[in-house]
């Protein structure tokens, strides 16, 4: 078993049992993707619908390219392009992501069938809690996002990027290359290391990534009886919150490496959802909020970004290019 805990219960398609034989999950090679990766493979083999699960590791340009940005050499996308093309040549079936790191608009031809439970979406510092680092004191992040919360929060820290799986960095900063690391607590949980925590930073101290702690599946768009089975495994609060975060993100023609943070939450029947957009630097900063029904999930999410955008955004998303 993959998974941390207990098993998850979900309530499996009604009406005649579909069975199919094999679904090949294309991952990355990362601790954290086959984390994923094996997660889903445990929850469907759980399912009457699915007869058998396999794994198809591979290595994307993501995973080879270290030593440059990943915003100038193509972005998030290279960690799933060559997951997309082994499903268009029948390599595999589906595609386990991270939805922080899935576009606002999935490419022609592919579907997000479903989307997990969310896990914990907040930011982790490791290493140190953020108001015991010292003047001037090196932190490493990869995102840009956090980048900028952080310059808001603490203009005098040295911030420096980060590239490379979570045991890479964890072993640059036990090295003294950094003082502190940022990183997304479900990746620590995932995978063990959550004793490695120095301090979660709430969401109202540092807003997440569109998506941060959600597992989502994709697959082919034409694939419909598969949609049928992963859409068994979803979770309809994940679905809503998740539609009201990316529509923020495609209104405003944010990226993944846009300093953008954005996060809903459902209370019942209403969904509130906060969003904040920085400077590069951390010194100009949008933020907006939005309370209305959990059922117009996707309308919040685009008030919120026309609001945002009535505010120059888009000035702050191009600096960030």
């Amino acid at each position: 078993m993959a998974s941390n805990g207990a098993m998850p219960s979900f309530i499996w398609a009604s009406g005649d049992p579909v069975t199919i034989e094999t679904i090949r999950i294309a991952t990355r090679k990362s601790d954290l993707a086959l984390w994923q990766a094996n997660h889903v493979a445990d929850l469907l083999r759980a399912s009457p619908l699915v007869g058998d699960v396999e794994l198809v590791p591979m290595v994307t340009k993501g995973d080879i390219i270290l030593d440059r940005a990943l915003n100038k050499v193509g972005g998030k996308g290279l960690f799933i392009k060559e997951l997309e093309h082994a499903m268009l040549e029948s390599r595999a079936d589906i595609a386990v992501h991270s939805m922080k790191d899935v576009p606002a608009q999935m490419p022609e031809g592919f579907a997000l069938a479903t989307v997990l439970e969310r896990a914990d979406p907040r930011d982790a510092v490791v290493g140190s809690t953020l108001d015991e680092l010292k003047q001037g004191a090196v932190v490493g992040t990869s995102s840009l996002r956090r980048s900028a919360q952080l310059k808001r929060l603490r203009p005098d820290l040295d911030i420096k990027p980060v590239r490379g799986n979570v045991n890479t960095r964890l072993a640059k900063l036990d090295d003294g290359e950094y003082d502190a690391i940022l990183l997304a607590c479900a990746g620590w949980q995932r995978l063990g290391m959550a004793e490695r925590i120095t301090e979660a930073l709430p969401t109202t101290t540092m807003l997440p990534a569109v998506g941060q702690g959600i597992v989502g599946i994709e697959c082919l768009d034409d694939a419909d009886e598969l949609k049928r089975v992963l859409r068994t495994l979803g979770s309809t609060t994940s679905e809503l919150t998740i539609a009201a975060e990316r529509a923020v993100a495609d209104a405003l023609d944010a990226t993944c490496h846009s300093p953008l943070g954005v996060h809903a939450v459902q209370n019942g029947d209403q969904l509130e959802l906060r969003a904040l957009l920085c400077s590069v630097d951390g010194s100009e900063v949008i933020e907006e909020r939005a309370l209305g029904s959990a059922s117009d999930a996707d309308a919040i999410g685009r008030g919120v970004a026309d609001a945002m955008r009535k505010r120059d955004a888009a000035r702050l998303i191009a600096q960030a290019v």
